[in-house]
């Protein structure tokens, strides 16, 4: 069916909009942690689950998202997913306990996990193949008002409404994103396909057998706790189960052809590290903010939103930088800006300045606005079309996967090193150490050991957050080889990105 450019753009509009609801979600709960902490009573580590339970339940409902689209119709499933993504994100700012929120969130992870597969397919088939690259260079910039808006949004509601006000925004975005969807997405065609539910059950299995693992580990001594060692052959008996079905049955939940293609493979393999990079930092910096430096939330929402702009920069240029550079450069060039911004926040202290923050958010998102666009077109250039919807829901699958186990690993690694900086700090404490003299004037002798407690804690921090950071640093180096592996083919998408204007 021909389309005018008018309802082509008021489309791209409608279903980045859905998208931008579920990323700016993402982003904008990040800052309200705090607060949400103590409207709900619960503790430090129990308050990152508000994160994970969205993330692992939007991952493991990310993978029927193919098989849906193919029963149903692409319009269907994403209106009914933008529907009930604004309804749970009503109940979540209702939510009076810690449980209620993870069962909200959860349920908006459910119905969120559909947006950005398909608004990439719905775009990629919207336009033409040698506007690919532009499309998803404007889809793109479209999903970073989420990371730059998130943090300063969510800061200033937390601020001067409350915390559950980061929910709310979501109901006019909602109601919008419906109208344009129903209006401008065309009604596709449907099959009867078979779904598979075995194959489905063993993967989702793994899936959150694997998250429970990382989240429990550190709160139970990791494999000394029977419940680790249950997590981890749930894990290794999906996973292999899996496997063995999807060689063997004639149902299969995912088509074999979409990992014999080169590209596609190692794109998941990229996006899963890029995953863990693009959430960790931003579950690390409000709790350091906020909690050991004092900020309001308002100004850490504040810092914090250069990275989002940085971001949203390097999508604006790299559309136009892949009709010259292979597009392969120009990821090496990203991850290694987001590897200076990673090596610098390793000489962070807790009195680093606000200067310093924002210069390495800047660096890091600008690096990361330089990986998206030309990871995510090298990934589907020869993937054939009829298997879009199924990629589209692996990649997002893999790039969710990545984030919710980066958030797990840094929060652990920060509380396991935080306890024994803290022990390590203490047994070398002296009359004549150097820490004594950082102290503020007590007044008197009684309050002494406190000072020093609290002092003892703040240094205890400060060398865990750059462990973290140092972590972080080498993931990110770990994944520049894979660019290696991918290739750049001679297809028209590519084409049309290196030579049109």
């Amino acid at each position: 069916m021909t389309r005018s450019p008018y309802a082509t753009y008021l489309l791209a509009a409608s279903v980045m909009l859905a998208t931008i609801m579920q990323v700016l979600d993402t982003t904008i709960a990040n800052v309200a942690l705090p607060h949400m902490q103590g409207g709900l009573g619960a503790s430090s580590d129990q308050i990152i689950w508000v994160l994970t339970s969205y993330i692992v339940a939007a991952a493991i409902m990310t993978l029927p998202v193919g098989y849906l689209s193919q029963r149903y119709g692409r319009r269907a499933v994403l209106l009914w997913s933008v529907a009930g993504f604004t309804v749970s994100s009503m109940l979540c700012g209702q939510a009076g306990s810690l449980t209620e929120m993870i069962v909200w969130r959860i349920a908006q992870g459910i119905c969120g996990a559909a947006l950005v597969p398909l608004s990439q397919s719905i775009l990629l088939d919207s336009f033409p193949p040698e506007k690919h690259a532009s499309a998803m260079s404007v889809w793109g910039m479209g999903v970073m008002i989420g990371p730059i808006l998130g943090p300063s949004l969510g800061g200033w509601l937390t601020e001067y409404y409350s915390w559950r006000w980061v929910f709310y925004i979501n109901l006019p975005i909602g109601i919008i994103s419906m109208l344009g969807i129903y209006r401008y997405v065309p009604v596709t065609r449907t099959t009867l396909k078979r779904f598979d539910f075995l194959g489905f059950g063993l993967l989702a299995l793994a899936v959150a057998s694997l998250q429970l693992l990382l989240d429990r580990g550190e709160h139970v001594q990791w494999f000394d706790a029977m419940e680790i060692k249950l997590y981890a052959i749930l894990v290794a008996l999906g996973l292999y189960l899996f496997v063995v079905h999807a060689r063997t049955s004639e149902h299969r939940f995912l088509s074999p052809a979409l990992f014999r293609d080169r590209n596609f493979v190692t794109g998941l393999m990229f996006i899963f590290i890029v995953g863990i990079i693009l959430l960790a930092t931003m579950a690390l910096l409000p709790p350091m903010l906020q909690n050991w430096k004092g900020y309001p939330v308002s100004t850490t929402g504040l810092i914090l939103m250069p990275r989002g702009v940085g971001t949203m920069l390097g999508m604006l240029v790299v559309a136009r930088l892949m009709r010259f550079i292979d597009a392969r450069m120009i990821l090496l060039a990203g991850m290694s800006l987001v590897c200076l911004s990673l090596w610098g926040m390793t000489q962070f202290t807790i009195e680093v300045g606000a200067r310093e923050l924002i210069i390495n958010g800047f660096v890091q998102g600008l690096g990361l606005g330089l990986v998206v666009i030309p990871s995510t077109t090298l990934t589907y250039a020869t993937l054939p079309g009829h298997l879009r919807d199924e990629g589209a829901a692996l990649y997002s699958l893999s790039r969710n996967m990545g984030s919710s186990i980066g958030v797990s690993m840094v929060m652990a690694v920060l509380t396991r090193n935080l306890w024994i900086n803290q022990q390590e700090l203490a047994s070398r404490l002296q009359p004549d150490s150097g820490l004594l003299a950082m102290l503020p004037d007590t007044g008197t002798i009684a309050a002494l050991p406190m000072a020093v407690a609290r002092e003892l804690n703040r240094q205890a921090a400060e060398i865990a957050f750059v462990n973290d950071f140092q972590l972080l640093m080498w993931v990110n180096l770990a994944a520049m080889p894979l660019v290696l592996l991918l290739r750049v083919p001679r297809v028209p998408a590519l084409q049309g990105a290196t030579s049109n204007p």
